[in-house]
This record gives C-alpha cells, sequence and structure tokens, in this order.
C-alpha cells in the first residue's frame, strides 16, 4: 500500500504541474491587461501609470520570466498576491474552500447513495413500472439545465412554499452559534446540494442499473440462485457488490467535476465558494486569484481520484492482488 500510495502521488505532483503550467499559458493568452482594469476603475489611463502597475505585479517581464517565479512559488505553496483583493490568493481560497466542499461533498453523497438504491431498485425490478419510472425520472434530471433546476428550485421552495431560505451560506446578522448555526448552515445547504446532486445522481441510475443487470447474469449468480439462497441476499452480497466497480470509477471522474459545477449552483445560489470566487477573479482579471484557484481545483481533483483508486482496492480484492 504504501509503494502503491507513493507511487500515485509522485504521479499526482507531476500532472498538477502540467496542470499549472498550461493554465498559466492559457490565462495570459486570453484577451484583457490587468493593468489597464485596474487603471480604468481608478480614472487613470495614463501610460505612465499603467507601466507603474505592471511593474508592481511583474506583468512587464517577459512570459516564460513571470512562468518561472509563478512556478517556484507554487512548489513552496505560495499562489501568490491577489492585487484586487489585497490580501494572499491561498487565504483567499481557504477562506472559500470549506464552503465548496461542504457543498461540493453534500452533493457527491446525494448524487451517490440515492444513484446507488434507486438503481438497484430498478434492476432488481426490470420490465415493471417501477424501473420505468425511475429510469424516466433520470433521464429528466439529467436533461434538464443545471441552472434552470436551480432556479426552479428556488422559486417553488423558497418563495413559494418559504420552506428553505433560497440564497446564502447562513442567515445574515442572525447571531447563531453551536448547534443552532450548523441547523441553520444545513437549511440554506439543502437547495444547492440537492440540485447538483440530483443532476449526477441520473448518471449513477443509469450505470448501476445497466452493471447490475450484467452481473445478475453471470455464473456465479446462477450457482447462488441454485444453492436457494434468498434473492435479496443475492441482489445484495453477489450482484450488487459486483456491479459497483464500474459505479466507483465513474464516481471518482465525476467527483471532480462536481467541483466545476458548483461554480454555477453557487452563482445562483449565492453560494460563497472557490467557484463564485473564481467567476469573480475572471470578471476581474485578476490572474494570480484566478490561476490559484485553479490550482486547487485540480489539486483536488486528483485527490478524489486517489481516493478513488485506493477504493478499487477495497471494493475488488482482484486489483488489490494484482498490483
Amino acid at each position: 500500500m504504501t509503494r502503491f500510495l507513493a507511487g500515485r502521488l509522485v504521479r499526482a505532483v507531476f500532472i498538477l504541474l502540467v496542470i499549472t503550467v498550461s493554465n498559466f499559458f492559457l490565462i495570459h493568452a486570453a484577451p484583457g491587461d490587468p493593468a489597464a482594469v485596474m487603471a480604468g476603475e481608478s480614472g487613470d489611463a495614463d501610460p505612465q501609470f499603467l507601466e507603474q502597475l505592471r511593474e508592481r505585479f511583474g506583468l512587464d517581464k517577459p512570459l516564460y520570466v513571470q512562468l518561472g517565479i509563478y512556478v517556484s512559488h507554487v512548489v513552496r505553496l505560495d499562489l501568490g498576491y491577489s492585487y484586487r483583493q489585497q490580501l494572499p490568493v491561498l487565504d483567499l481560497i481557504l477562506e472559500r474552500l470549506p464552503a465548496t466542499l461542504l457543498l461540493s461533498l453534500s452533493a457527491f453523497a446525494v448524487s451517490l447513495g440515492l444513484g446507488i438504491l434507486a438503481g438497484a431498485m430498478a434492476a432488481a425490478r426490470q420490465g415493471r413500472l417501477s424501473d420505468t419510472l425511475i429510469s424516466l425520472f433520470a433521464l429528466i434530471f439529467y436533461a434538464t439545465p443545471l441552472f434552470w433546476l436551480a432556479l426552479m428550485a428556488v422559486l417553488l421552495f423558497s418563495i413559494e412554499l418559504g420552506w428553505l431560505p433560497g440564497f446564502g451560506y447562513e442567515t445574515v446578522g442572525a447571531g447563531y452559534a453551536g448547534f443552532a448555526r450548523a441547523l441553520d448552515i444545513a437549511k440554506h445547504l439543502v437547495l444547492p446540494a440537492m440540485t447538483l446532486g440530483l443532476f449526477f445522481m441520473a448518471v449513477y441510475v443509469r450505470m448501476t442499473r445497466a452493471s447490475m443487470l450484467e452481473v445478475s447474469q453471470m455464473d456465479f449468480v446462477k450457482t447462488a440462485k441454485a444453492k436457494g439462497l434468498r434473492p435479496r441476499v443475492i441482489q445484495r452480497r453477489h450482484v450488487l457488490r459486483n456491479a459497483l466497480l464500474p459505479v466507483v470509477t465513474l464516481a471518482g471522474l465525476q467527483a471532480g467535476q462536481l467541483v466545476g459545477g458548483a461554480v454555477l449552483i453557487e452563482t445562483v445560489f449565492a453560494w460563497p465558494g472557490i467557484g463564485r470566487l473564481m467567476f469573480e477573479a475572471l470578471s476581474q482579471r485578476d490572474y494570480n486569484l484566478l490561476l490559484g484557484v485553479f490550482v486547487v481545483s485540480a489539486a483536488m481533483v486528483l485527490l478524489f481520484n486517489l481516493i478513488t483508486d485506493v477504493l478499487y482496492r477495497f471494493v475488488d480484492p482482484r486489483i488489490r492482488v494484482a498490483s
């Protein structure tokens, strides 16, 4: 296990370095000058003032020099300084990261849990009305645009019914503490987490159903039936467990996509996460902050993939033996 983790970590560090360099060139190839944006907002577009701004933030140096300086800082876990927020980039990201992790992990738990449960129910009732309804609802959630689903959820559950708050991370000015604050945050979390989770849940429903139907035709399942085991035991211990491997594979890939999907959800629900921070940095041409968010997001995706590789070894012992 130690050798396995060491190899995966070395590979992840190399991939993260490649992503960092690629993002650096992509960001600087985009149109727009941060110095011109700041000068325009301050009402001073004098060429001398622009040169002073570029010199202050290192934008006057050649691109390869800027890249070398930036990579050397990233290696030391220094993501630079946000010239718009006047704060270190790492501090800004760490301030917003807990909200994004809370939203992403909650949505991931909702999508994976409900997806596997609904997919298993559909596979066990193949050809029945319940199987058709589950597949139909999964397809509807997958085909519905995420932003439209979020807006409809706010209109229905927040404005019309008044059951849940529609925007924000917690009630502003309420002064809650302890369990009351946790409960207030949980209420604000329901709509964004369910909206994001239901969109990805549809994929797990289809994958679980298809995988279980394929496994149910294998010889070891027929042997279990011949031994007289109860259908529920066969579905739970033999079919579902062996059908989870492709689901875990897909979950590991989509866990990183939840961070990208959270950008839209955080904007609609005014959720103070790094997705919304990235959108603000993009509109303000804050290169350092934008690159810092990209680096942290890529690191999170690589971490989720590493966790997926570790889970493989527990879901299917054959992988542990082969490696």
